[in-house]
């Protein structure tokens, strides 16, 4: 179902549905791996690609295909691919477009795992990366080189919610003939549409709020028609790392509820972010929707609302720091001790020691990722009952 609707609401709820014969309600799901034909000559056309239908779930299925057009249609792309992680998505990116002895700039703030994978996994094929900080614009317009072929960033990052001016991302990159890759995971489509502001393509960890309860992985990759049929599917349709219709179907029933689950996260992560602003036993927050936040001009333009997650840094000394950490995170009683985040469920992390565990200390130096720093992804429980457990989670931390 093809929808003009402009409010995101709607899109979120109709756009991308396909009914069949038994014009079911809610999206089909179809488990199935390979698809029949009519005969051998049917089947040789669609195998070659001149006959429109289904062949292999492994780079097509119309469950899959339901929850692409409908990504597609709230980061107002031109199409979409799924893919089974988040990091899949970032790999087949990269793999679409880099080769032997190209050049990678990237966001110095990023997740831990895409920093291995452009470190130690991509540079084994000949591929560079130099990191910049995201928020500079200036930085990457220094770093670009000849070789330049890709640019990446997260906005915000994750976990210190920096933001990288979109606008002056986008023209830097088309100035260097290079293709830029934008991460909006902590934003989603229902806060921020990086292609508005020029970008090429947009990634995501479906894992996260797309969800929204923890239940499955996936990724996906928003951009230009050409190049997510004549670069992305190649490569998934080759190597694999698809999306199984099964998760589709449980992340387009996450995507009906998404505006108004990160509406009301970000209305409670500010509440939260200015609760631990004022607290003397926190020497800084990370959240952009701050009075007094240095992008918060920045946020305003690019994004509707500051997001469901947040980070704040511990006062004390630094080398009692990662203990002090740990105690307020084993001393929460409301809030899960886990990685993930985009959950109904407020999940806390150190990410020092998970998510930016396998950085070397100068790397996690570079990143900004210090000892007693604290990332905190907001669900939907009492913002008050949250406040209160972690006033509780402090004083046991400062004993």
């Amino acid at each position: 179902m093809s929808l003009d609707f402009p409010d995101f609401d709607t899109r979120a709820v109709r756009a991308g549905t396909r009914r069949t014969e038994f014009h079911e309600h809610s999206e089909a799901l179809f488990l199935t791996s390979s698809f029949i034909f009519d005969s051998a000559a049917q089947a040789a056309a669609r195998f070659a690609g001149e006959d429109e239908g289904y062949v292999y779930s492994r780079f097509a299925n119309p469950t899959v295909r339901m929850f692409e057009e409908k990504m597609a249609a709230l980061e107002g792309g031109e199409d979409a691919i799924a893919t089974a992680s988040g990091m899949a998505a970032i790999l087949a990116t990269c793999l679409a477009t880099l080769r032997a002895g190209d050049h990678v700039l990237c966001g110095a703030s990023v997740f831990g795992a895409t920093t291995q994978l452009f470190s130690h996994v991509l540079s084994r094929f000949g591929i560079e990366t130099t990191y910049v900080r995201g928020g500079d614009a200036q930085c990457w317009r220094d770093a670009v080189r000849p070789n330049t072929r890709l640019m990446y960033c997260e906005s915000p990052s994750n976990p210190l919610l920096e933001l990288v001016d979109l606008e002056a991302f986008a023209a830097t990159g088309r100035a260097a003939g290079a293709l830029t890759v934008v991460d909006n995971c902590l934003c989603t489509p229902a806060l921020q549409n990086p292609l508005r502001f020029g970008v090429d393509v947009v990634i995501h960890s479906a894992t996260k709020s797309i969800d929204g309860q923890g239940r499955v992985l996936g990724g996906v990759i928003v951009g230009r028609r050409d190049f997510i049929h004549g670069a992305v599917l190649p490569v998934l349709r080759t190597a694999g790392p698809s999306l199984s219709p099964f998760n589709a179907w449980v992340l387009l029933k996450g995507l009906e509820t998404l505006s108004l689950r990160l509406r009301a996260q970000s209305e409670a992560a500010l509440a939260l972010a200015r609760h631990l602003a004022a607290h003397p036993a926190v020497a800084r927050v990370h959240y952009p929707g701050l009075d007094g936040h240095p992008q918060r001009s920045l946020a305003e333009r690019q994004q509707t609302a500051g997001g469901a997650v947040l980070s704040f840094e511990l006062r004390g000394d630094p080398a009692e720091l990662r203990a002090r950490a740990w105690r307020l995170i084993d001393a929460t009683r409301l809030m899960s001790i886990t990685a993930n985040l985009g959950d109904t469920r407020t999940t806390i992390t150190h990410p020092a020691s998970t998510t930016h565990g396998r950085l070397t200390p100068e790397q996690r130096r570079e990143a900004g990722i210090g000892e007693g720093l604290v990332r905190i992804a907001v669900g939907l429980e009492s913002v008050g009952d949250l406040r209160e457990d972690l006033d509780a989670a402090l004083r046991a931390a400062a004993g």
